[in-house]
């Protein structure tokens, strides 16, 4: 039973694996054939008079790609947002909630830290496509970020005795 688990767990990654190292749809595609070819996105947001389809990898994962789809319905940019470059875009003070959803989708978790008066959302990614790490988005009462703090991903960080 647990051999069957296992299998199945690796079939579904690698499917996954194979699914995304195709090359990606390319800007100009219309939204019927993106869908067709990344399937149905994890999340939908609105971003003005364009959508944002999201394609999250899970909990553990550390890619997100976000497709841009215009007001004509057709593609206008696809790229994999959780990196340390779109990490500096954000803008503190000014940002919100909806505008990070909308620019880096689902958190991996929500949390509250004594030190903070918001939400935290964290989010895994690959530092400078190297180091594990964990990027905790910090929110006031009024969902505007403050404060933007990345470090180690502890969960998959190597435990030293």
């Amino acid at each position: 039973m647990k051999n069957a688990m296992v299998l199945t767990i690796l079939a579904l990654a690698v499917s996954a694996c194979a699914h995304f190292g195709e090359p990606p749809p390319q800007p100009g595609a219309p939204l019927a054939a993106v869908k067709q070819r990344l399937g149905q996105p994890t999340n939908v947001y609105a971003d003005g008079a364009d959508t944002m389809l999201e394609y999250a990898t899970g909990p553990m994962g550390q890619y997100t790609w976000m497709a841009r789809i215009g007001a004509d319905g057709r593609l206008v940019s696809y790229e994999q947002v959780l990196t340390s470059a779109k990490f500096g875009t954000v803008k503190l003070g000014k940002d919100d909630k909806a505008s990070i959803l909308r620019t880096f989708g689902r958190p991996t978790q929500v949390t509250h830290y004594a030190s903070v008066d918001g939400d935290v959302w964290l989010y895994r990614y690959k530092e400078q496509d190297v180091w594990n790490s964990m990027m905790s988005v910090e929110f006031n009462r009024q969902g505007v970020v403050q404060a933007m703090v990345n470090g180690p991903d502890e969960e998959r960080e190597v435990r030293r005795r």
